[in-house]
């Protein structure tokens, strides 16, 4: 993603999810079509539609017969691994495999298996803080949060969760900066998410332990191994959708409290209001725009959509459709009717959302007790990414002297 993609002409008929001003513009983007032209459409990408409303998402997010998961992140080309297994299993794969695929990972992501992940969660956060309280003492009083905290959470418990260095935290973001906001830009194998795990996998196979890159190299399909492409595809998918997708929850949430003093104080002084904040964190700034393919001729609204287009499907207009949600363009921190869509709808519900809703509970809980005051430094200076996962990704916050 770079400034010099070609200008938007028209949202409506010439939308790019990857353009800059998508980013800075995303939410009146959304109320915009969402009541002038509810399903776009663009010939970029080799065709794509962009609905805005929550039926429409829905519908297209339930339909697995005439939408498949062999693409979940739009490109110029499509993928040449075919469905029902796909590139990154669960995610990628269609009906029957599907259930099989998400069965394998259930056991890992339960509530109870997650539950036990929380003082490695609350110890890597203190230990980020403490961090940015060294600074603080420094003598800084403005710190960029995102490029401190919010993205370094994930990034470290998922490396445990795998048993990977710590220390490859930045080829993980670099390998979700590839996927994500520059999918189309060719690289060498060596430089790919694929070369690092095809590493890993192959050592892993020869020194099993009681990590996720073990569960998986033992796991099986009706006695037989899994594959190492089945294996390679869920890491890289963990890796990718479930880091990005959380750090982006964490930064958000850490934004609406810098801007909004009433929440913040809200937040310390009513403990009880929390989860409900947590929640409505996760509607009001709902982080991931998926994609499926279209693979038969359909119609939706009235647009015909032909087989090889793609489908994009941004759960974050869906969470504020007025008519799915009371005071939908507001952020209610004790809204206690929430059925939003932040881990999408259907089959391929997210199933590391324990884990997100874990990271983003305890990031929020550390962060707000050692800094019950704090604000946005300079607002115009938020950058947000761009693509399919939208998030803060530079966050500058200044703490009282």
């Amino acid at each position: 993603m770079t400034d010099a993609r070609p200008a938007v002409a028209d949202w409506a008929t010439d939308f790019d999810h990857q353009h800059p001003d998508y980013a800075a513009n995303a939410t009146e983007i959304w109320d915009d079509l969402r009541s002038s032209c509810p399903i776009a459409h663009t010939d970029r990408y080799g065709g794509a539609w962009f609905p805005t409303r929550y039926d429409d998402i829905a519908a297209i997010s339930k339909d697995v017969e005439h939408f498949s998961s062999q693409g979940v992140v739009v490109t110029e080309e499509r993928p040449d691994i075919p469905a029902p297994m796909g590139y990154a299993p669960p995610i990628t794969s269609d009906p029957p495999f599907h259930s099989i695929a998400r069965g394998i990972m259930l056991k890992f992501f339960s509530p109870k298996a997650i539950d036990a992940w929380e003082p490695i969660v609350r110890e890597t956060c203190r230990r980020l803080i403490a961090d940015v309280k060294a600074k603080i003492d420094a003598g800084e009083t403005t710190i960029d949060v995102a490029a401190n905290y919010s993205q370094h959470i994930p990034v470290d418990v998922m490396a445990d969760m795998l048993d990977l260095p710590r220390e490859d935290g930045t080829l993980f973001r670099k390998f979700i900066h590839d996927a994500l906001e520059a999918p189309d830009v060719p690289r060498e194998y060596e430089d790919t998410i694929d070369f690092y795990l095809d590493n890993a996998i192959a050592e892993r196979r020869n020194d099993l332990g009681d990590d996720l890159v073990s569960f998986l190299c033992q796991a099986d399909i009706d006695g037989m191994p899994l594959l190492d492409e089945h294996v390679r595809g869920t890491i890289g998918l963990l890796i990718i959708a479930g880091i990005d997708t959380t750090w982006s929850a964490i930064g958000a949430g850490l934004w609406h409290m810098a801007k909004t003093p009433a929440d913040r104080a809200r937040w310390t002084s009513e403990p009880d209001v929390q989860s409900f904040a947590l929640e409505e964190i996760l509607r009001f700034y709902a982080p991931v725009t998926m994609a499926r393919l279209i693979a038969e001729d359909t119609e939706l609204g009235g647009c015909p959509m032909k087989a090889g287009d793609w489908a994009l499907l941004p759960f974050p207009s869906a969470n504020r459709d007025p008519e799915a949600f009371e005071r939908a363009d507001e952020f209610v921190i004790d809204r206690a009717r929430n059925r939003h869509t932040a881990f999408g709808l259907g089959i391929h519900r997210c199933v590391g959302s324990n884990l997100a809703r874990l990271e983003l509970r305890i990031g929020m809980e550390e962060w707000m007790a050692a800094f019950p005051d704090f604000e946005l430094a300079d607002p115009g200076a938020v950058t947000w990414s761009s693509g399919q996962v939208r998030g803060p990704r530079q966050l500058p916050i200044r703490f009282p002297s």
